[in-house]
Order: C-alpha cells, then structure tokens, then sequence
C-alpha cells in the first residue's frame, strides 16, 4: 500500500490492506500461495457455532472419474433450501475451509444448507475440470434434497471472485444441459471476462485493480486456466452469446474492484436478457474487501446478501 494511504479507500478498510503481502503472483510465488492460503484457513470451533454441524464429504465425479472433496455446512433448523458455494483463489489456489466463517454464518442466519466445494485447480487441472467439477457436486446436491430435507427446487449457486466466475459459468452449463435448476445466482465481485475482454474503461479508470487483486495477477489465473485460448460458451461467462433463461442474480463488487466495469457490464447484460437482477456498488471497496467483517460497508454487504437469500430460497 505504501506509506500514503488510497485516498479512495474506506478508512476502515485500510487495516485489511496492511496485513496483505505484496507479491507478485506468478508460477513462481503460486505453491507459497497456496500454502499460506491453506495455513490461514481453519474450521471455525464446533462450540462457537452449534447450530450448523460441518461434514466433510466426497461426491463422486461422473464416468468413473474420481471423487470431488466438498464440506456440508447443515443448519439445526429445517432447511428452507441448498446452496452450492464455490471458493475463490483466482482459479489457481483456494479451498472451502477458507470461506467457512462466512458459510456457517449465512447457514444459520437463512437455515440453509451449504455444500462448499474443493474443485481442481489450474493450472494443473486447466478448464473445464473446475467446472465439471462443481456441476457434479450440484447435481448430487440437487438429487439429495429428499435426503437432506430440503424443498427440491430451492438450490441456489453462490461464489466469489473467481468462485463467482465459476458460479455464472456454471448456470449457463446448468441452462444448456438441463440440470440442476437453478432458483437464483450469487456472484460475489465474479472474475467473468478475460484481460482481453476487458471493457476500454477497466483499463482507463485508473482507480481500480491496485489491490488485493491486480492485472498482472488475473492475467496470471486466466491464462492458467483457459491457456490463451478464448473459452467456450460458459467461460469466460462475460462472453457467453446468450444469457437468457438464467436464474436471477444477485451481484456485488466494490468500486475500486478490478472488476467493477465487467461486473456491472455483465448485470446489464443479463438485464438485457430478461434476467431479473440485483447489483450493489460499494464505495471505497476493493477486492476482497468483505474479510474485514466489522466495517460498515462490510455489514451492508452481508445484509443484502442475506436479504436476497431469503427471498429467494426461503
């Protein structure tokens, strides 16, 4: 961050930054990463939240493919309904534990079950493995609603950053292959469209992308994800030629964002397709800015993500 802070910045935001590294991200810097992603995230205690039990569980993948890591975030209460979650990490690191604060959380406040998934990362694993993965982690998701006792039909998808990618990539699949239905989309300050397909005035407004979350490093996670090519129909989502038929979407990026103008390109464009929609923009937020839980813009956030999950799966 430097000595003088971003102006732009929510002061009470400036903490967050300060604890962040700043590292290039490449092949290089990835392994460590991933291990300090993996030392920071840990299972919240049992005894802080006894109204939602975590299980660890394994769904398998289709075609004798091996099986998927997921954890199951199950409410004391009946479930009103399920949500699929997928972590962020820029499509290269990340796993479930590190956003289990906030799953067990919304579990409890909109009794909702959540199965978070541990999908394959690139580049080792390039697109469409993630993908695939979390689509075979929806369908179990979505067959078990009689088992897990909640109302088939209220399964929701929710991700951030580049879970939030993955989170709309996988509602176009799910469109095109007529499974699972989807009741609503939660993308979390998504990462939908590739440095190429950036809109002229990400790269003009010179506000945004300087941190958590920089050019050099989305560069890094999309071409270690798609590998130069340009995707395919569902990813990268931003470039998807149809959007209709999808489930309402709830999206929410911070103004400073590098992906503020995909983000709010992408509402538009799912506006445009007959997609009922509900964008938020935070002012002085940046990339991840919802980790630092106490500050204000923080708890809006949280409360109109709350707000929509109720309305549409409870």
């Amino acid at each position: 961050m430097g000595p003088d802070p971003d102006p732009h910045v929510d002061p009470e935001l400036l903490p967050l930054l300060e604890g962040f590294p700043d590292i290039p991200l490449n092949s290089e810097t990835l392994p460590p990463f991933r291990a300090a992603v993996a030392e920071m995230s840990a299972l919240p205690d049992p005894a802080s939240h006894p109204d939602v039990t975590v299980e660890e569980i394994s769904v398998a993948r289709p075609g004798g493919g091996g099986e998927v890591r997921c954890l199951l975030f199950r409410p004391s209460a009946t479930p009103k309904g399920a949500l699929l979650h997928i972590h962020g990490g820029g499509y290269v690191m990340g796993l479930p534990e590190m956003d289990a604060p906030r799953n067990v959380a919304l579990a409890g406040v909109a009794d909702c079950l959540i199965l978070s998934v541990d999908y394959r990362l690139a580049p080792e694993h390039p697109h469409p493995a993630a993908q695939e993965d979390c689509h075979a982690a929806a369908l179990w998701l979505a067959e078990q609603a009689g088992a897990l006792g909640y109302p088939p039909g209220r399964l929701g998808v929710i991700g951030e950053s580049a879970g939030g990618g993955l989170a709309a990539a996988l509602a176009l699949l799910a469109r095109d292959r007529g499974e699972p239905a989807f009741a609503c989309q939660m993308l979390i300050y998504p990462m939908l469209a590739t440095p190429e397909a950036e809109l002229p005035a990400t790269k003009a407004d010179e506000r945004i992308g300087k941190h958590i979350w920089s050019p050099a490093a989305n560069a890094f996670g999309w071409h270690a994800l798609l590998g130069g090519s340009p995707g395919d129909g569902t990813m990268p989502p931003a470039l998807a030629p149809d959007l209709s038929g999808l489930p309402p979407a709830f999206i929410a990026v911070g103004e400073l964002d590098l992906f503020v103008h995909d983000d709010l390109a992408y509402a538009s464009k799912l506006l445009a397709a007959g997609v009922s929609t509900e964008a938020h923009l935070y002012p002085g937020a940046f990339h991840g800015f919802d980790r630092m839980t106490d500050a204000a813009v923080s708890r809006r956030f949280t409360a109109d993500l709350e707000s929509f999950v109720r309305r549409h799966l409870g």
